[in-house]
């Protein structure tokens, strides 16, 4: 019986995850919970699951919580709450679905305790992609990636990276694949947030629409995979339904092919080397449409190429990039921004912040306060 510890337990991934354990009662327990400050949506967790912890990092959030939480469940507040229950002793998988630079610190710790980490959360590897790489080689801990495109490597690359030449991640162009650019500034929020395809917190939504998800994408697939910015392509792929392609040097192409539903990558990171049933139905190609791939166009998808250009810089312009965005995003999301102004404000940002190494914790943290501030304030100059 393995005991999981879900970080971000009220999203989508988290969710999911809830869902595909509680068909295996026989091979998984949930240890802990967490989440920002929905105490409500908790509460209904923990009376169905019954963790023995719940961490709320609204401290306020926490304290409702504590008044009505059932009995046996043990209720904790703030980050360093959410790097106990990430580390301890007991747990034996972490999902690490925390969105965004905040569910880096619980990562790491969860990777210094040698556990099987289920990785949802991309930023950790953008900000700290050789901190985190290194970490997983001393403790011993496996990271398995959840994101389907790059579970969908992970899974082709079983049979061996031998003759291994490239890699290309699919992408659904979001909802603005086929708007002409002078319209996307008009753009709101509530748009942005429509993606087509899968059902996604608005963070990650505005992203899937500017494609910078897919930029991190590209950077996180470096560290996991070892590979060059010139090793990865991005292609987009409207039906969602073909995650990934391998391409090797003999001409031989693999990819990993499934309905959208997350529910599929997190069984694999769940069950991994084996496989179990996720809920997900079967795939039947004659009952879907005609398969379309394009390639993205850049001055279309501004965000794409400054991930790439973060990548091939290094050092700590991955994580400035990862900072402006969330700001940017943040601020769009608030009406404060225009849509095309996300990819403005990270431009802008990875100009203005010096570059430095981040070969420690601190150091990474530094510079994405630093970069956030430096974003803020490129959105006010202009506002």
């Amino acid at each position: 019986m393995k005991k999981v510890s879900i970080l971000g337990a009220t999203g989508s991934i988290g969710l999911n995850t809830l869902e595909v354990i509680s068909r295996h009662p026989d091979k998984y327990t949930v240890f802990a919970l967490s989440a920002q400050k929905s105490w409500k949506k908790m509460l209904l967790l923990c009376k169905t699951h019954m963790p023995t912890y719940a961490v709320l990092i609204d401290p306020d959030a926490a304290e409702s919580l504590r008044k009505t939480a059932p009995e046996g469940v043990t209720v904790l507040s703030g980050e360093n709450a959410l790097i106990e229950i990430a580390s301890h002793k007991e747990v034996d998988y972490v999902m690490a679905a925390v969105v965004g630079s905040a569910g880096m610190a619980s990562t790491l710790a969860a990777v210094d305790t040698g556990k099987r980490v289920m990785l949802a959360n991309k930023e950790s590897l953008v900000l700290a992609g050789d901190l985190l790489i290194n970490a997983t080689k001393k403790s011993g801990a496996e990271l398995i990636p959840v994101d389907s495109e790059h579970s969908a490597i992970f899974q082709c690359l079983q049979g061996g990276i031998d003759g291994l030449k490239k890699i290309q991640l699919t992408a659904s162009g979001g909802p603005f694949l086929k708007t002409p650019i002078h319209e996307l500034k008009h753009v709101t929020p509530e748009q942005a947030c429509q993606h087509p395809n899968w059902t996604m917190g608005k963070k990650i939504s505005v992203d899937s629409a500017t494609m910078m998800n897919k930029g991190l994408e590209v950077i996180e697939a470096n560290f996991l995979f070892g590979l060059s910015s010139n090793q990865i392509e991005v292609v987009i792929h409207p039906q969602s339904i073909i995650h990934s392609f391998v391409y090797f040097n003999d001409g031989s192409v693999l990819s990993q092919l499934g309905l959208p539903d997350m529910r599929s990558a997190i069984s694999y990171a769940l069950s991994y080397p084996e496989r179990q049933d996720s809920g997900v139905g079967d795939l039947d190609l004659t009952k879907q449409k005609p398969l379309e791939f394009i390639l993205p166009n850049m001055s279309v998808f501004s965000c794409l190429g400054l991930a790439y250009e973060a990548l091939k810089q290094g050092k700590n312009a991955p994580g400035t990039l990862n900072a402006a965005n969330e700001v940017a995003v943040e601020a769009f999301l608030g009406n404060k921004i225009g849509f095309l102004d996300i990819s403005k404000t990270i431009e802008k940002t990875l100009l203005d912040v010096p570059v430095s190494n981040v070969d420690t914790l601190a150091r990474v943290v530094e510079n994405d306060q630093l970069s956030r501030q430096i974003a803020r304030s490129v959105i006010e100059s202009s506002a």
